[in-house]
């Protein structure tokens, strides 16, 4: 398998946006990004190596290639924050998908709450705060996330189990899986679904510790 050390983007890719993403070179650059993409999961730090050349141009008169952009980066956004258990992103705070310390380039802040507001609209995102400045990453939408769950419950046989919400996001049974480390709200959509299905019953305790659920698998 090709190593990210020996796979370079090409030179233009440390150009400045404005010569770096003409129409003519959309097919270029759509070629060598998806090159690289097919890369990344050899290695977990493939993003260091790719530069922020893609700033927004909202202005640009060709609809096409700000749409291939705006892809590419829902693309790289997801399978980032998959990849690095990563569920929210905060605008305000420094973000390494979005940034290049060796070129010192970096998305601007339009940039980034614009690819971030696509992925709200495609609902693989939500907005947590009315000012738009953190924004909960579904990389694996609420229904994907209830089907792990029921796997994780046949898996442990737990059909019939008794879980509190903590030990299913921390828990031993939860480690090794996607479940270990979940978000507590997307979890709770989850199992709010889950227990709309009649596939489990959410109880409350005295705090938030001791919330738990019931099987019904």
């Amino acid at each position: 398998m090709q190593k990210l050390g020996d796979f370079k983007l090409p030179q233009f890719f440390n150009y400045p946006p404005y010569f770096t993403y003409s129409p003519a070179l959309s097919a270029v650059v759509a070629h060598a990004l998806a090159h690289y993409f097919n890369v990344l999961h050899s290695e977990m730090n493939w993003v260091e190596d790719i530069p922020p050349q893609l700033n927004l141009l909202v202005s640009r008169p060709v609809r096409d290639t700000r749409e291939k952009q705006v892809q590419l980066w829902k693309d790289f956004i997801l399978d980032y924050c998959k990849t690095q258990h990563i569920f929210v992103i905060e605008l305000e705070e420094e973000f390494p998908l979005f940034s290049n310390p060796v070129i010192e380039r970096s998305l601007s802040h339009e940039a980034r709450k614009a690819f971030l507001s696509a992925l709200v609209t495609e609902g693989r995102a939500e907005w947590l705060d009315k000012g738009h400045r953190k924004c909960l990453i579904l990389w694996h939408r609420i229904q994907d996330w209830a089907d792990i769950i029921l796997r994780f419950v046949k898996d442990n046989g737990l059909e019939d189990g008794v879980m509190t919400i903590e030990e299913i996001r921390s828990g031993i049974e939860s480690r090794g899986t996607e479940l270990h480390g979940i978000d507590r709200t997307i979890l709770m959509r989850a199992l709010k679904l889950l227990e709309h299905k009649g596939k489990l019953a959410i109880f409350k305790g005295t705090s938030t510790d001791d919330e738990g659920v019931k099987f019904s698998v």
